[in-house]
């Protein structure tokens, strides 16, 4: 007999808890060991819930990508927290296959929920930026929360050096993957935003441009930006728990150091 949706949780939730122990115990082989199983659970939760036959429009083709690990990949690209709609532009521009924009409002709080169901069974989670003044999740702004935690912090002058820093990130990237129109078209759009690039180059753009103009002004607003993300990275570190820090607080508001 099949075991039931919520029979396969439980044991699926129970078995994340054992990889962490054995990750964290050290016994790296039984923890390969126990995901190997564990991805098994996960393979029969997805014939329970879904069944065994794949809707006739999913490509049959290579191997599907995970909506998180299309996240993933984008932010990691990035380097910085972005919105939902820069995550799938670069997707779109950099990598295979497609991102289904409508499952992203719920991504961030699935991924809270598997924290703190199992807290550290996966090797990443996609989580909120927090906000510096109330460390309270950035209304639409995704981070990866391997990152260090003063990255994961918004200030006032962190929307500039964010979109500074992403635009290098992109100008690097598509030099070494050389940017097919996509990309081009992408790195225009940040150029257009960034003093010091003539407009006649927006749909042309040169990487090397963008790079310089973006360092040129990031190093006018970088310090003070890093001052604020480490005084609220301190405040966040004593005064909010681990599952806080990573999706930030609702419950109350966090009082400032003197």
């Amino acid at each position: 007999m099949e075991e039931s949706p919520e029979a396969l949780e439980e044991r699926i939730a129970e078995l994340r808890q054992s990889v962490r122990r054995a990750a964290t115990g050290g016994d790296r082989l039984r923890a390969r060991a126990l995901r190997a199983e564990l991805k098994g659970l996960e393979a029969a939760w997805e014939r329970s819930v879904l069944g065994d036959d794949e809707p006739e429009d999913l490509p049959t083709a290579g191997p599907m990508v995970p909506l998180r690990e299309q996240v993933h990949h984008a932010l990691t690209l990035l380097g910085a927290p972005a919105a939902p709609k820069l995550v799938l532009q670069v997707h779109e521009a950099f990598f295979p296959g497609e991102v289904v924009a409508a499952r992203l409002t719920s991504l961030r709080r699935d991924e809270e929920r598997s924290f703190r169901t199992a807290p550290y069974s996966r090797p990443y989670y996609l989580c909120a930026a927090l906000t510096a003044d109330l460390l309270a999740p950035a209304r639409g702004l995704l981070v990866v929360s391997t990152w260090p935690l003063p990255r994961r912090i918004v200030g006032p002058l962190s929307a500039r050096t964010d979109f500074l820093t992403a635009a290098i990130k992109i100008s690097e990237h598509a030099l070494r993957a050389r940017a097919g129109d996509p990309g081009r078209r992408l790195l225009g759009r940040f150029a257009a935003s960034i003093p010091g690039i003539s407009a006649d180059t927006f749909t042309d753009v040169h990487p090397e441009k963008v790079i310089d103009a973006a360092r040129s002004e990031l190093e006018v607003h970088l310090e003070a930006d890093q001052e604020q993300r480490l005084l609220a990275a301190d405040r966040a570190r004593t005064q909010l728990d681990d599952a806080e820090q990573l999706f930030g607080t609702r419950l109350r508001s966090v009082r400032r150091a003197n």
